[in-house]
């Protein structure tokens, strides 16, 4: 279920629409088992996730000289937290489409800040955070570690163009071991507002995703992609 924490910033407008571009058996891995990827934080490719800026670090470890437990906890914690990533954008993004999805076939979820925020009402077992992701230079600029959350809504400058907003998962108070990360229980009609095919899929791959979700029960809209549109001249 979505809490709030006032210390984490969202858009202000509660329609702000966010995508998540993945490919097609990602796609029916949370259409058939209602349960949303979350991985964990210390897996992604950026080694800095979860990690302190420069003058954080030399602060944490300053205090860390007579509590060497401090330093510790904020090190293992990265294997507690699972994150699942979105992209803030009032459009389709090519460059989205290049990162995230191969030989021209994908599909992007269409969905907005509110949607996600109810969409983790069927989950009972785990808390769900959802925060903006802040863009700051790591040797110059302090990360503030009065809450346990803000490591990972801080980025390096260089990954600016992502535009992200997460989801994120605290497991730290339960028993349960992260292996990759967390499928977590959501409501897919309340997740998902349209979904768009990749524009340079083959038009059997875009009939196969319709019926797939058709046969699936699910009647949100599938789009054509605007990258798709003919030329006017």
């Amino acid at each position: 279920m979505y809490l709030n924490n006032k210390n984490i910033t969202l858009p202000e407008d509660p329609d702000t629409l966010v995508w998540k571009y993945l490919d097609l058996s990602k796609f029916l891995d949370l259409l058939l088992s209602r349960k949303l990827f979350m991985s964990r934080s210390d897996k992604f490719e950026d080694q800095y996730e979860g990690t302190f800026s420069e003058p954080t670090y030399e602060e944490i470890k300053k205090i860390a000289v007579n509590n060497p437990e401090f330093l510790h906890y904020y090190k293992s914690h990265r294997e507690k937290v699972a994150i699942s990533s979105w992209h803030i954008n009032e459009y389709e993004s090519y460059a989205m489409w290049q990162i995230f999805t191969q030989n021209s076939e994908g599909l992007a979820i269409q969905s907005t800040v509110n949607r996600l925020k109810n969409a983790f009402e069927s989950e009972t077992q785990h808390q769900q955070y959802i925060g903006e992701v802040n863009y700051i230079d790591y040797k110059k600029e302090y990360i503030p570690f009065d809450d346990m959350f803000f490591p990972f809504l801080f980025k390096r400058k260089s990954f600016q163009y992502e535009r992200e907003v997460r989801i994120i998962t605290d497991v730290s108070g339960s028993n349960i071991k992260l292996n990759e990360g967390l499928k977590i229980n959501v409501d897919i009609n309340q997740l998902i507002e349209k979904i768009y095919i990749h524009p340079k899929s083959e038009n059997w791959y875009k009939n196969l995703v319709i019926q797939l979700v058709e046969q699936l029960g699910f009647d949100f809209k599938i789009e054509k992609s605007d990258l798709e549109s003919d030329i006017l001249i």
